[in-house]
């Protein structure tokens, strides 16, 4: 692993699996440094463990550069959501073409979309930009049990956004809600994500952070399967898990790597920052997106 300015030679940025090479030297009406660019489409999360504000800081870890349109305000803490303003739907769009016509991206992640009609003006205007690489994190509950999405909406999420996917990231929880019944095995999983990947997005991640015993995740490509294991830890403290998850994804995606390659990367960045979670607040304190940063520099918690 390597941080900005931990003897990296110059033209290089950070990253969980090597170096990335761009070129950082100087062009005439141009900024001396070129870096990947990642759209984050999601919620706000005033207590900053997850949504927007976990999403900023886990693409900033990996090397990439955030820009946001914001969805909602939600007044929460590690206790649970205890208000949401949803944002217009105009206004959402009114930030995407502000961020892509101005800066551009390399690759969007969207994950609270509240309602059907935020996620149909977010489909049509990721369509009418070309915008890809795209990683839908179909967020439905927040982790104190509040609803996120809702539950008139799935059918919207289903049509409109999921066919745009290059990779979709749902638990067992969102992934029952959209092929209809529960899911408790790994087996359950890989048939969750075959029926996922008939909805149209290319590439499905069934997250098994719920199942018992083993803390796996599904990659399912429409050929093959692969396995992503990782050491399960006892804690409560996994708030924005799967906004970091998605994020890290975003972020490797951004950086041109594979599907692949992009989940390991991020299954390798989620397991760092659920070791070093923090254990702030009454509830559910958040997993740590710059757990392996401050590792780096000698700040360990």
């Amino acid at each position: 692993m390597a941080v900005l300015g931990d003897g990296l030679e110059n033209g290089t940025v950070a990253n969980l699996t090597g170096a990335q090479t761009y070129d950082n030297s100087p062009q005439e009406g141009m900024g001396p440094v070129k870096i990947p660019r990642v759209l984050i489409i999601a919620g706000s999360d005033s207590s900053g463990g997850a949504g927007i504000q976990a999403d900023l800081k886990t693409v900033s870890a990996l090397g990439a550069f955030g820009l946001t349109a914001i969805t909602a305000l939600t007044a929460q803490n590690t206790t649970g959501v205890y208000a949401v303003l949803e944002i217009e739907p105009e206004f959402v769009v009114r930030q995407i073409d502000a961020c892509v016509s101005d800066i551009g991206c390399d690759a969007v992640k969207t994950g609270m979309l509240a309602n059907a009609g935020i996620i149909e003006v977010v489909a049509a205007s990721i369509s009418e930009h070309r915008l890809r690489p795209l990683v839908v994190d179909p967020v439905m509950v927040a982790k104190s049990g509040a609803q996120l999405l809702r539950p008139d909406t799935i059918a919207a999420l289903k049509a409109k956004l999921l066919p745009l996917a290059t990779v979709v990231t749902p638990n067992l929880h969102e992934a029952g809600a959209l092929v209809g019944h529960e899911i408790k095995t790994l087996e359950q999983m890989k048939d969750a994500a075959r029926a996922i990947r008939e909805l149209g997005p290319e590439n499905v991640v069934v997250k098994g952070g719920h199942l018992e015993g083993i803390a796996a995740d599904v990659l399912y490509d429409g050929r093959d399967f692969t396995e992503f294991r990782a050491e399960r830890f006892e804690t409560k403290n996994t708030h924005g898990t799967g906004c970091i998850f998605a994020s890290a994804i975003a972020a490797s995606l951004a950086h041109k790597r594979t599907v692949r390659e992009s989940v390991a990367a991020a299954k390798d960045f989620v397991t760092a920052a659920i070791r070093g979670s923090l254990a702030i607040g009454k509830g559910h304190g958040p997993a740590n997106p710059m757990a392996w940063v401050y590792q780096k520099v000698g700040l360990d918690h």
